[in-house]
């Protein structure tokens, strides 16, 4: 990637701070681009704690729990862009971000492989006991034999969302010699042979594993529940490496305990602690055959590396040209470089006779635009203009005074 140089900013007054041990990838593209000033913690930080360190920052990376709220962007004047390196960006407050035209990345890709590995390999210790004679084998007793355990191959796979992990893990479980059915609320393409089922009683009914890949959101809270659970196929396994809210945990463990369910891996929970090394409890403790592990469906080194590469050059590339792509709050726009000009950034309320105003009260000035940019979505609009370098900060003072104008920054 080429940076434009010089900036309008001296790199060294640029903050950046991390947040969660964020892999050092994102440091070193960073750092390889000439910024120095970057700060780097362990783990989360609590809300008063997390004020006092980025009130003065630039740019700041999260992973999931790390909780960016409104009261949060309200001490960050200076923000510019948030990377959520991670899948989800549901800790983030989008909607302030929005208003406050900060811009927010995540990785929607980059920990997909290490995510449906673990499905595949949760799917075949759960369908084979592993765990319980794994226990066993740790207290001395010695278990060995076939009854209650089985070959993925042949077994149906359900996937409940059939999206970047959710595909991924079909192809995966067809490889495997499993038959794949799938349910999306979108129309999606089936890879290979996987069959798309119009509800999810026919879905859970039919498959011997379901594993869960949906967002957590208002229309997907509980959506396992206990009358779902009724109709899964009995004998049959759950995963959920989504989100924690997606899963009634003792609806699950009453249909664990009856046997209706002859297994479950979970990964993520309504609740989670904070750092390693706190408590942590759950419904689901203590019951044969369910796998629990602590919110580690992408935590590989290769995931972390290539998120850390992802969200940070999406940053950089904000930070440096003005582009959006990947954007959540922003209008996503991608731009090609213009010599001999400076660019500026202007984000505004979406409200008509913005653009108007811009083209008429920099005519009114004599400043000649060389260069302009516009994407717009319900409630933001997003101006990248490149003007003459003579007169690029007489056009900044002009573009603050446009109505609606919310962020105004000369970017080179």
């Amino acid at each position: 990637m080429s940076h434009p140089t010089p900036t309008s900013y001296p790199k060294d007054k640029i903050k950046i701070v991390f947040f969660e041990n964020i892999s050092d990838a994102a440091i070193k593209i960073f750092k390889d681009a000439g910024y120095v000033d970057i700060k780097k913690f362990s783990g989360a930080l609590p809300e008063s704690q997390l004020i006092q360190e980025i009130k003065d920052a630039h740019l700041i990376g999260i992973r999931s729990k790390t909780m960016i709220t409104d009261r949060v962007l309200q001490h960050a004047k200076k923000l510019q862009a948030i990377g959520c390196f991670c899948i989800g960006t549901n800790q983030v407050n989008l909607t302030e971000a929005r208003k406050k035209g900060v811009v927010v990345f995540n990785a929607p890709y980059s920990n997909t492989r290490s995510v449906a590995e673990l499905i595949i390999g949760a799917s075949i210790m759960l369908i084979r006991k592993i765990i319980d004679k794994n226990k066993s084998a740790h207290e001395g007793i010695w278990n060995k034999e076939a009854k209650g355990s089985f070959e993925l191959r042949g077994k149906t796979l359900g996937i409940i969302g059939y999206g970047n992990i959710g595909s991924q893990v079909s192809i995966m479980a067809e490889a495997m010699g499993m038959k794949v059915l799938f349910y999306d609320v979108v129309t999606k393409l089936p890879l290979g042979n996987a069959v798309s089922k119009k509800s999810l009683k026919e879905l859970v009914s039919k498959s011997d594993i379901i594993t869960l890949h949906i967002p957590e959101n208002s229309h997907t809270k509980n959506l396992i529940n206990k009358s779902l659970l009724k109709q899964f196929k009995k004998g049959s396994i759950l995963l959920n490496y989504a989100r924690g809210e997606v899963v009634d945990l003792e609806a699950l463990r009453q249909a664990l305990v009856s046997g209706h369910l002859s297994g479950a891996g979970i990964d993520v929970f309504p609740w989670e602690p904070e750092k390693n090394g706190d408590a942590f409890k759950s419904p689901l403790q203590g019951i044969p055959n369910v796998l629990l592990t602590p919110h580690i469906g992408g935590s590989t080194e290769e995931a972390q590396y290539n998120i850390g590469e992802d969200v940070s050059a999406k940053m950089l590339n904000y930070l440096e040209t003005g582009a959006t792509t990947g954007s959540h709050t922003i209008p996503e726009l991608s731009l090609p470089q213009q010599e001999k000009t400076h660019r500026i950034l202007h984000i505004h309320n979406n409200i008509p006779g913005v653009l108007s105003e811009i083209n008429s009260s920099l005519s009114e000035h004599k400043i000649n635009i060389l260069g302009q940019y516009l994407k717009t979505n319900d409630d933001i609009g997003y101006v990248v203009l490149d003007i003459d370098t003579k007169l690029s900060k007489s056009a900044v003072e002009v573009l603050k005074k446009v109505k609606g104008a919310i962020k105004v920054r000369l970017l080179y």
